[in-house]
């Protein structure tokens, strides 16, 4: 496959975006892991990889593994300032008909395991013989990833799977907060749409990069969701389809629905514990044969290509 990096942060992003890169510009504010410090400390922003940031929460994931992934900064930032890292991955021959997905995981600062998938996939990406450019975001809310105890929210309070601008929010959102979660702190949609950078950055990058399909990963309820056009998966690994409905101001409802992107969304079994490697695998396997029939539908020489490296690159 070959690799290439983003484009410039000035070119994706919108203005709106450029006042949190600025105020984080300075230094990374990043929570001290050790011994279970709950003091922060402030860490310039040239001497800190997104493997030092965030290998230590990351399970399953060895070192060797998460340097291979080859995340490189955004340009956006966190609520604190926090890098927020990214990996493109293109096909060698980029056409018309390429396909372009978008995997992002740890929206949750919580669901550890899944911002550890994002990233052990970037491998898998790397082998695939398809027409494909890939966008990883293995880490949307590292904020709540390295809070002392790890937080579904960022470090606003906000659920970012509820700050999506989706039709009705302004009354919605809030009302459903307040009368379906009685006023659940870690379901806080967040003063208004798009408030926070994280979801704002997700937001620009849905508009510009324009994924043909977006893969969002969660844990841990162990089913697979979908909200969009095309017929769903029915599984991917263990996971089997149960379309839970969709939510004032998430992503499945701002995406799937409203935007008539298509949205996977994977919750992984447990938010601490990696599956097994074939496990991994399975769902990868599984997602790419999906796309292969409801994305793309490749020539008869393409397809005998694919064919024969699908024992190497399912």
């Amino acid at each position: 496959m070959t690799t290439l990096a983003p484009s410039s942060a000035a070119a994706l992003v919108r203005p709106r975006l450029s006042a949190w890169w600025r105020a984080g510009a300075a230094a990374l504010v990043v929570t001290a892991l050790a011994g279970g410090a709950g003091a922060s400390q402030t860490v310039p922003k040239e001497s800190v990889s997104a493997c030092a940031l965030l290998l230590q929460r990351l399970p399953g994931v060895r070192a060797e593994q998460c340097e291979a992934a080859r995340l490189t900064p955004s340009g956006a930032r966190s609520r604190l300032g926090t890098a927020l890292y990214w990996r493109d991955i293109l096909p060698q021959r980029p056409d018309i008909d390429t396909l372009r997905v978008l995997v992002v995981g740890a929206m949750h600062g919580d669901e550890l395991t899944s911002g550890a998938l994002a990233l052990r996939w970037i491998g898998l990406a790397e082998q695939t013989q398809r027409p494909v450019h890939w966008r990883f975001i293995p880490v949307l809310n590292p904020d709540g990833l390295l809070a002392k105890k790890p937080s579904r929210t960022n470090a606003h309070g906000v659920d970012l799977n509820r700050n999506f601008n989706t039709p009705g929010w302004k009354l919605d959102a809030p009302r459903y907060w307040r009368e379906r979660t009685r006023k659940d702190p870690r379901r806080w949609p967040g003063p208004e749409p798009l408030s926070e950078p994280e979801s704002l950055f997700l937001h620009t990058q849905m508009e510009e990069f324009n994924p043909h399909l977006v893969v969002s990963i969660h844990a841990p309820y162990g089913v697979l969701d979908f909200d969009g056009p095309h017929e769903p998966p029915q599984r991917l690994g263990r996971l089997r389809l149960d379309r839970v409905g969709i939510f004032p101001g998430s992503l499945g409802h701002y995406g799937g629905v409203q935007q008539n992107m298509p949205v996977v969304t994977i919750e992984l079994e447990h938010a601490l514990d990696m599956p097994r490697e074939s496990e991994m695998q399975a769902m990868w396997n599984d997602l790419l044969r999906w796309m292969d029939t409801r994305l793309y539908r490749p020539s008869p020489v393409e397809a005998a290509k694919i064919k024969a490296n699908r024992p190497l690159a399912p």
